[in-house]
């Protein structure tokens, strides 16, 4: 029995015989064991849409056994509009485990357009969630030159950690990350001067090496226009990964992925706290990066998935990229999961090896080529094909698969499709007039596959405000995504 920390069921820890407990829970495999998620908070978006609206959380009840079960049962209007709210992260997380004195009760919603960074509080009542705080956007331009925020994690300090995309005029250049105390009062950066990184986007900490990893989109002048494949060639979107030293925020290294690792987005170590190996989903090229620390200290860098582009008809360009907007990894580190927004697949790795992922599961839930619309694949064979995809409870699946969220158990998969209003426009503007939806993903966790959940349909374009746009998910009790051990 050990004698300063056990471990205990639920996530206690016993420390000096004295009870106490954090949030979140004492290790990635407890979490596992943790208690079955019945609701999701989900950012859904009116910005960019035309419809004069601001932005709000949507409650959604997923407990099967409810009789509201795939509802949305409660809606959290933002003050102001043209926020476009995008990511979501916590106060306070597994990081904090071992604090007794803090509490996961404030969700942080950074708005990407806006530059405004609310505060939620689940504590109150869990399916009502209400206002808490409102960061405004000028004290953070004023005291760190800091704007367009994205994502938030928290620290074992208790303070919040955002990444920013660029300065208020959109350059790429005013990138960096902004800190907040834990009432949500601007601190300044967390950087050092001098240490900001080229492009701003997601990033992953992992302590016992000492590092941070954070990921490249691209600079907002150039992304809230739309995508234009000319502005990659202009260098106004990324291809790094910047590592830095954790606490103290000195950019030691700049890992450049070339041309095969354009537009990094979401970042990710293995949950063992222990592990020194993490990927990036690269959008435009479609490959999934793993990184390792190497016996000098050093990072390194391979592809370890490629998602091979499509040949097509009618579409904007003769290949179309699988686009990698999302990807996450299982609480045991067993598999990888990864939703191809353009192409339509989610797909499920085993990467009990991690440098040679297999290919376990696939699913195919919308896409540019599915049947009833207008682009055709080809085949090597030259002919032409599109995906059959299922309806769900009536309803033709659209847009494309963007964000992912795995129960704690890694049995059922979430998946909502709008990526940022104004792409949605560009790429799927049925999604702006239909709206989103969320789906469920059924997972074998035994043999590998993945099937849609045919119960399970969250339809957003029959919102009482009209059709909205669904982004990032959270469960109260944490994720895989936003929950990180020390």
């Amino acid at each position: 029995m050990a004698t300063d920390v056990e471990v205990m069921q639920h996530g206690t820890v016993e420390i000096n015989g004295c009870c106490k407990k954090g949030p979140g829970y004492a290790s990635p495999l407890e979490a596992m064991a943790g208690p079955k998620e019945s609701l999701i908070y989900v950012t859904c978006i009116y910005t960019g849409t035309g419809r004069g609206k601001p932005d709000y959380l949507a409650t959604v009840d997923v407990d099967p056994n409810s009789p509201s079960y795939s509802k949305v049962i409660h809606r959290l209007s933002m003050p102001y509009e043209g926020d476009e709210l995008h990511h979501s992260g916590w106060n306070s997380c597994s990081s904090c485990y071992r604090d007794p004195s803090a509490a996961r009760r404030y969700l942080v919603l950074p708005s990407l357009i806006s530059g405004r960074i609310y505060a939620i509080d689940t504590q109150k009542d869990p399916r009502a969630p209400s206002l808490y705080k409102v960061v405004q956007p000028d004290d953070v331009i004023q005291k760190t030159g800091l704007a367009f925020p994205h994502t938030a994690h928290c620290l074992a300090s208790g303070e919040i950690l955002v990444s920013c995309l660029g300065d208020k005029d959109g350059n790429a250049e005013g990138s960096g990350f902004l800190l907040l105390d834990s009432d949500f009062n601007v601190k300044g950066r967390w950087e050092k001067p001098g240490h900001s990184p080229l492009f701003g986007y997601d990033f992953w900490y992992q302590p016992r090496h000492n590092t941070m990893i954070s990921s490249s989109w691209g600079a907002p002048s150039a992304f809230t226009k739309g995508f234009n494949l000319q502005h990659v060639t202009d260098g106004l979107y990324g291809r790094h990964l910047h590592v830095y030293t954790w606490p103290g925020g000195e950019l030691k290294q700049t890992l450049d992925l070339g041309n095969t690792g354009l537009l990094p987005l979401e970042v990710r170590f293995l949950h063992n706290p222990s592990e020194a190996i993490g990927y990036v989903g690269c959008a435009l090229t479609s490959n999934m990066v793993r990184f390792f620390k190497n016996p000098d200290g050093s990072w390194g860098h391979e592809i370890a998935i490629a998602v091979k582009p499509v040949k097509v008809q009618n579409w904007i360009l003769p290949e179309m990229p699988g686009l990698i907007t999302d990807f996450l990894i299982s609480l045991d580190d067993r598999f990888l999961y990864l939703a191809n927004w353009l192409h339509g697949d989610i797909r499920q790795y085993n990467i009990k090896d991690p440098s040679n992922p297999k290919l376990t599961g696939q699913v195919f839930v919308g896409g540019v080529f599915q049947k009833g619309n207008s682009v055709l694949a080809e085949a090597e064979d030259g002919s032409t094909y599109q995906v059959d995809v299922p309806e769900v409870q009536g309803h033709r699946l659209r847009g494309g698969p963007q964000m992912i969220q795995l129960s704690l158990d890694g049995k059922r998969l979430y998946a909502t499709n709008s990526l940022f209003s104004t792409w949605d426009r560009q790429f799927y503007p049925e999604l702006l007039e239909e709206g989103g939806h969320i789906l469920q993903i059924d997972v074998d966790t035994e043999k590998g596959g993945l099937a849609i959940n045919p119960r399970f349909f969250v339809d957003f374009g029959a919102e009482p405000d009209g059709p909205s746009l669904a982004h990032e998910m959270r469960y109260p009790g944490g994720d895989c995504t936003s929950d990180i051990w020390i």
